[in-house]
C-alpha cells in the first residue's frame, strides 16, 4: 500500500519534470521511470524475504514450516521483539518504495534532466509537484455575467 502511493508520487514528479523540460519520448521516460520503480521495489522485496528467512532460520522450530495456506504472519510470532522489532519491522516495510523512489530520482536526472547527480538535481521538483497536486484540488467559479 504505501510503495503504491510512493510510486503514484513518483511518477507524478517524474512527468511533470518531462513536461517542464520539454523532453523528446515523453511518456516512454515516464514509463521507464514507472517500470524502474516496480522492478527495484520488487528486488528489494525479495531482499527483504531473504533477511528475513535468514534471522528466522537460525531458530526453525516445529511450528515454523507451516502450510502455504494458514493463516498468520511469520514474522510477528515470537521474534522481532521490542524496539529492535518496531525499527526491524519499518526498515523492511519502507526500504522497497524508498529504494524505489530513488530509482525514479536516477532515471529522472539521468534520462529526462539530463544534469549532474547532485542531491539538489535528484530531489529537485518535489515541493512544486506537491504545490501544483494541492493546487489541483482549489475550484474556480466562473461567474455568467448578465
Amino acid at each position: 500500500m504505501i510503495g503504491g502511493i510512493v510510486m503514484v508520487f513518483a511518477v507524478i514528479w517524474a512527468y511533470q519534470t518531462a513536461v517542464r523540460e520539454k523532453t523528446e519520448n515523453m511518456l516512454f521516460w515516464v514509463a521507464a521511470a514507472a517500470v524502474a520503480f516496480l522492478v527495484v521495489q520488487y528486488a528489494f522485496v525479495w531482499l527483504d524475504i531473504y533477511i528475513l528467512e535468514s534471522f528466522r532460520g537460525s531458530e526453525s522450530t516445529e511450528g515454523y514450516e507451516r502450510d502455504m495456506v494458514s493463516v498468520g504472519d511469520r514474522k510477528n510470532e515470537g521474534g522481532f521483539e521490542g524496539w529492535k522489532g518496531v525499527l526491524l519491522s519499518s526498515f523492511f516495510e519502507l526500504m522497497p518504495p524508498i529504494a524505489g523512489f530513488l530509482a525514479v530520482a536516477f532515471v529522472r536526472v539521468k534520462f529526462i534532466l539530463k544534469a549532474a547527480f547532485t542531491p539538489a538535481n535528484l530531489f529537485s521538483g518535489i515541493t512544486e509537484m506537491f504545490a501544483s497536486i494541492g493546487s489541483s484540488f482549489k475550484s474556480t467559479t466562473v461567474r455568467e455575467e448578465e
